[in-house]
C-alpha cells in the first residue's frame, strides 16, 4: 500500500479521534449545561476534526502532485553522465523505466537504469517519511489550536457550516469544469481537424474512407472524412432499435403499473430490469450469433438479400437491451400520476384503458418523453453490439438488411493502437465526437420544450 493511501487512512482516523474530544471539550467547558453553548457539541467536535484533516490533506495533495517531478529532476540530475547525448524522449524513458524499476516493475534494459532505480527508492523513502512528518505536525498542530480555543462562546457552528458550503461548491465546480474541459477539449481539437479537410467537405461528404494509402498513387491516398455514412447508419440502427424498445417498453411499464397484480409486479419488474445489468459484449454475441444468422436465413427463403451483419440485426438486439431504460423509467413516472386522477375518470364513467389513454398517459407525458430520450441516447452511445452484429463498413444506405457503422463504433476504431494527434485520421475522431455532441444536445433541448409544455399543461 502506498504512503499516500496510509497517510489517508490515518487521517481518517485522526479525524474520528478529534471529533470526539471537541465534543468532549465542549461538553467540559459548559459543565454539561449544553444551552449555554452558542454552537452545539457536535459542530464543536467537527471543527477540531476539520482542524486536523484539512491542513494533512491539503498537504498530502500537494505532495502527490509535486513529488514525481522532483524526485525525477533529483534522479536524473545525478544521472547525468548515463542520460548524456540521449533525447528528450530517450531521457523520459530512462525516467519512466528508473521509477517502474524502483518500485517493482519489469524493465526491457534492467542494467542500464539499475542505478537510477536505486537512487529513485532512496529519495523515494525520504520523501515519505518526510510527508510522514509534515503531516504529524500539521495534525497536531490543527488540534493544539482547535482544542485550545472552544469556548462557551466560541461560533464553531459558522466556521464549520462555511467549510460545508464551501465543499459543496467546489464538488458543483468540479462536475462544471470537467464538462467544460470535456467540450473544450473537442473543440480544440476539431478546430485542428478542420485545419487538414474543410468543414464542409465533413459535414456533407458521402464517402467515410479515412484510411490513408501506403503510396501516393493509390486511389484515396489522402483519405475522405465525409461523415454523412456514419450519421445515416447511426440513425438507423437507432430508429430500429426505437421501434423495439418504446412500444414494448411503453406497454410493459402500463401493464405493471395498471394490470398486474402486485405478486405478478413483484415478481416482472425485477425480471424485467435484469436485461439492463447483461453486459453489452453479451448482447453482441447474442446478435452475432443468434439473431443475425436467424434474420439472414429467414430473409433467404423468402428471397431477399440479409447481410450477415446487417443494421436489423444490431438494431433489433439493441432495442431489447433498452427496453429496461424505457419501461422501468415510464413505469415510475405513470405510478407518480395521482390516484385521483383516475378516480375522476372511472367516475365519469370511463374505462380502465380509456383512463389510461386519455388521462394517465398525457398526465405522464414528460416523464414518458424522458424515457425516450434516455433510451435513444443509449442507442446512440452504443458500440459493441454494432461492432459484432453490424460491422465497420462505412454504407450510405437506408436499407436495414444491409451492414452498416455508427458514429462512436469509427471513433473506436479511429483510435485503436498507437496513435499519434497529428494526423487527420486520429483527429477526425474528435470532430465526430463533436457533432454527435451537439445533435445529442439538440435532442436534449427539443425534450426540455415539450416537457416544459406539457407540464405546464397538466400541472
Amino acid at each position: 500500500m502506498s504512503v499516500f493511501w496510509i497517510v489517508l487512512a490515518g487521517l481518517c482516523v485522526l479525524f474520528a479521534v478529534g471529533f470526539g474530544a471537541g465534543k468532549a471539550r465542549a461538553y467540559a467547558v459548559c459543565n454539561g449545561s449544553v444551552s449555554d453553548l452558542h454552537s452545539r457539541p457536535g459542530y464543536h467536535g467537527a471543527y477540531v476534526a476539520l482542524s486536523i484533516f484539512l491542513p494533512c490533506l491539503f498537504a498530502l495533495l500537494a505532495w502527490a502532485i509535486v513529488s514525481p517531478s522532483i524526485l525525477e529532476s533529483y534522479v536524473l540530475s545525478e544521472s547525468a553522465a548515463v542520460t548524456a547525448g540521449m533525447s528528450a524522449p530517450e531521457v523520459q524513458a530512462f525516467a519512466r523505466d528508473a521509477r517502474a524499476l524502483a518500485f517493482g516493475g519489469i524493465v526491457g534494459r534492467p542494467e542500464l537504469v539499475k542505478d537510477a532505480a536505486e537512487l529513485y527508492r532512496s529519495y523515494s523513502a525520504v520523501s515519505d517519511t518526510l510527508i510522514l512528518v509534515v503531516a504529524g505536525l500539521l495534525a497536531a498542530a490543527g488540534f493544539f489550536l482547535s482544542y485550545r480555543k472552544i469556548q462557551v462562546d466560541t461560533r464553531t457552528r459558522h466556521t464549520v457550516e462555511r467549510v460545508i458550503r464551501i465543499t459543496l461548491i467546489a464538488c458543483s465546480a468540479i462536475a462544471i469544469l470537467t464538462t467544460i474541459g470535456i467540450v473544450m477539449s473537442l473543440i480544440f481539437e476539431s478546430l485542428r481537424f478542420f485545419q487538414k479537410i474543410p468543414l464542409l467537405d465533413f459535414l456533407f461528404g458521402i464517402e467515410w474512407s479515412p484510411q490513408t494509402a501506403l503510396r501516393a498513387d493509390q486511389v484515396g491516398g489522402s483519405g475522405t472524412f465525409g461523415m454523412i455514412p456514419l450519421f445515416v447508419g447511426t440513425l438507423l440502427i437507432t430508429l430500429i432499435a426505437m421501434l423495439v424498445a418504446a412500444p414494448v417498453g411503453l406497454l410493459a411499464a402500463i401493464y405493471l403499473s395498471d394490470y398486474a397484480t402486485n405478486r405478478v409486479r413483484a415478481i416482472a419488474k425485477p425480471v424485467l430490469e435484469i436485461l439492463a445489468g447483461i453486459p453489452t459484449v453479451v448482447y453482441g454475441f447474442f446478435a452475432a450469433l443468434t439473431v443475425a444468422p436467424m434474420f439472414r436465413g429467414f430473409g433467404e427463403s423468402v428471397g431477399l438479400t440479409v447481410s450477415s451483419e446487417s443494421a436489423l440485426a444490431a438494431g433489433v438486439v439493441m432495442g431489447i437491451m433498452i427496453i429496461p431504460f424505457v419501461s422501468s423509467l415510464s413505469d415510475d413516472v405513470i405510478n407518480a400520476v395521482p390516484q385521483s386522477l383516475r378516480d375522476g375518470s372511472a367516475g365519469l364513467g370511463a374505462t380502465k384503458s380509456e383512463t389510461i389513454m386519455r388521462v394517465v398517459l398525457p398526465a405522464a407525458l414528460p416523464g414518458i418523453v424522458s424515457a425516450l430520450l434516455l433510451a435513444v441516447s443509449r442507442a446512440i452511445g452504443e458500440t459493441m453490439i454494432v461492432v459484432m452484429a453490424a460491422g465497420l463498413a462505412a454504407n450510405l444506405t437506408i436499407n436495414p438488411l444491409e451492414a452498416v457503422t455508427t458514429v462512436t463504433v469509427q471513433i473506436v476504431t479511429l483510435l485503436v493502437g498507437d496513435q499519434e494527434f497529428d494526423s487527420a485520421k486520429t483527429l477526425a475522431a474528435f470532430a465526430l465526437g463533436l457533432v454527435l455532441f451537439c445533435v445529442t444536445l439538440a435532442l436534449n433541448v427539443i425534450a426540455l420544450r415539450v416537457v416544459q409544455k406539457y407540464r405546464e399543461q397538466y400541472d
